[in-house]
């Protein structure tokens, strides 16, 4: 029988102190792990030890003076829409969800571009612009069989991208980007919840939303999905993770 690839790792170190890019004011660092291989089980387990893909790099923050970045789960056999979260799937009824392999166009690159000049104006984003080289080496570099990656289109015009995850019994969402004139139909929550029932159609067990920064509002969001879990600390290599249930 073939044997599974260990995980391969180009460098694990732990970041110099920097800016915040959630709190003003506050210093972070990130243990950041470059990772060329791993197989998908073990993708999962690296999530529910609070870690985080961006590319081909796996990060979860180690600050020394603030404990604010907490990793947020739901579990989405429990998941049931509430009254808000069915108002904005009737509201975006009209808008077709495709989920298909990892691939950047051009329409991508716009999408971001808008998106990005959107953040900085209104909520004082760092400006960044993406080419399409620049961002298919962020996305497909990494994402090997995890990757996927969720199109939103209203008629024939691409509106919405958000790149997720897929572990055994879990998904990750990794990004999202969509057109401003979009925004006023609450195209994030839309997306999260498209990809909340994605995961419990297929009988998974977990959603990993990244970290919820409570006065983030950027993040803050997130912890209106409930039920959901909040990682209790970030358990040291060896030690099992602890979640706190959040009803």
């Amino acid at each position: 029988m073939r044997r599974a690839a260990r995980m391969e790792e180009l460098f694990h170190i732990v970041e110099e102190a920097g800016r915040c890019p959630y709190l003003p004011g506050e210093q972070s660092r990130f243990d950041l792990r470059g990772i060329s291989s791993m197989t998908a089980a073990e993708y999962g387990d690296l999530l529910a030890q609070g870690y985080r893909r961006f590319g081909w790099q796996v990060f979860r923050p180690v600050c020394e003076a603030c404990s604010e970045c907490r990793s947020l789960r739901i579990p989405v056999r429990q998941f049931e829409p509430g009254a808000g979260a069915r108002r904005v799937l009737r509201a975006n009824r009209d808008i077709r969800a495709e989920l298909t392999r990892l691939f950047i166009s051009d329409e991508h690159v716009d999408l971001y571009n808008r998106y990005q000049h959107f953040m900085h104006g209104h909520r004082q984003w760092d400006r960044r612009w993406a080419t399409e080289r620049s961002l298919r080496d962020q996305v497909l570099s990494g994402a090997r069989d995890v990757g996927k990656q969720w199109l939103y289109f209203d008629r024939s015009q691409l509106v919405g991208v958000a790149f997720m995850d897929e572990a055994p019994g879990a998904i990750s969402l990794v990004y999202c980007f969509y057109d401003p004139e979009w925004r006023k139909k609450s195209p994030g929550t839309y997306s999260i919840l498209r990809q909340l029932l994605y995961a419990r159609e297929r009988g998974l067990d977990y959603a990993y939303l990244g970290y919820w920064v409570k006065d983030c509002q950027s993040l803050a969001y997130k912890q209106r999905f409930r039920p959901h879990e909040i990682l209790a600390g970030y358990p040291a290599p060896g030690e099992p993770a602890q979640w706190l249930k959040v009803e």
